[in-house]
């Protein structure tokens, strides 16, 4: 995995990093640089400090700190020498190269009418190695197929951070636009117009609006666009049969949605959220569960040996529960447990090994 990011790192870095065994590089998920402090990397969901002499350790004693220099080289590297041409990226946060690779960044941020214009003094950057998982979606596919439209169900994945829901809807997209249903009884339904609005660049990895990726041969997208502007955009040009898109949460992801769901168009989202629970905490998804803009709702986990998932059909389980309060303690969250209105299936193992998203 270190080779699709090579090119970004410092000298010093990438030599701490090629000492790593070669079994823990290709579990490698994420790279974690802070100035003056241990030097974090992501395996899996789990984390480890990495020494000089490129050793492991749970403890962040001897581990190897980035310098000061070390951080200068890196920014301009991912910045091509250039923080005004990425003064746009810079103010969300995160800077997305070529590859779908994503780089998020901490430091001072320049205020403008207590809206952020920017960062400076960048001190941390997280670098997310994208990686595609061709058939991470085959065991949860047959699930959310919707037979009257020989098609899938407008279905919203829920997962914290780093659960692999990019990687999923990656692969979902690919397998809809081939029309791969991994079911039997519907050999001979034919591939979806696919529309991917990638807000990020995560998603097909686009370099000059061609995707890196294996995202289907029915597939058009939208890429570094806002996604409820993305999402209209194809609605009036491409005439998609189904929309994907990553990370939503706004009210006017939201309202696009809605406008597909009336277009008659399948919508595939993500969304951060532990479960349902946590989900109806957000007004935005709130309204739309409520609206019955998404049939089935995907609760996403990950284990050491690949993802788990329990599906929940939001049409006949979801009942109006009241919203959570996103700052109710664990003992007031408990209590409010039993009011909740929906079923709770078991998880389901199966999904393939895959990477952050």
């Amino acid at each position: 995995m270190l080779n699709r990011v090579a090119h970004l790192l410092p000298v010093e870095l990438k030599a701490v990093l090629e000492r790593l065994p070669e079994s823990m590089l290709e579990q490698l998920e994420e790279i974690r640089v802070r100035e003056g402090r241990p030097l974090e990397l992501g395996f899996r969901g789990q984390s480890r400090f990495a020494a000089t002499d490129g050793t492991l350790r749970m403890s962040a004693d001897g581990a190897f700190k980035p310098t000061g220099d070390l951080c200068r080289k890196l920014l301009e590297k991912i910045t091509n020498y250039s923080l005004y041409a990425m003064e746009e990226e810079l103010k969300r946060g995160f800077i997305t190269v070529a590859g779908g690779h994503r780089i998020g960044l901490a430091g001072r941020t320049i205020l403008d009418g207590g809206n952020v214009r920017g960062i400076r003094d960048i001190g941390a950057f997280n670098i997310r190695i994208a990686r595609e998982v061709v058939g991470s979606a085959n065991h949860l596919l047959p699930k959310l197929l919707d037979r009257s439209r020989k098609s899938i169900h407008s279905t919203l994945i829920l997962a914290p951070p780093q659960q692999g829901k990019t990687t999923l809807i990656r692969d979902i997209a690919r397998s809809v636009s081939y029309g791969l249903w991994g079911h039997g009884e519907i050999a001979g339904w034919q591939g979806r117009k696919v529309g991917i609005v990638d807000e990020r660049s995560e998603i097909a990895a686009c370099v000059r609006g061609i995707p890196t990726f294996d995202i289907g041969p029915r597939t058009d997208v939208m890429d570094a666009c806002p996604k409820a502007e993305g999402m209209m955009m194809l609605l009036r040009s491409m005439s998609p049969e189904v929309i994907v898109a990553d990370e939503i949460g706004r009210d006017e992801d939201g309202e696009a949605i809605r406008e597909a769901s009336h277009a008659g168009v399948s919508v595939i989202a993500t969304a951060h959220a532990y479960d349902v629970p946590d989900a109806l905490g957000r007004p935005v998804l709130r309204r739309l569960l409520e609206e019955g803009a998404f049939s089935q709702i995907v609760e996403l986990r990950r284990s050491p040996s690949g993802f788990m998932h329990r599906i929940v059909n939001a049409e006949s389980s979801f009942r109006g529960p009241a919203a959570r309060e996103p700052t109710l303690t664990a003992a007031a969250s408990g209590a409010g447990a039993a009011a909740r209105s929906f079923e709770r299936p078991s998880f389901a193992n199966g999904l393939q090994r895959g990477g952050a998203g």
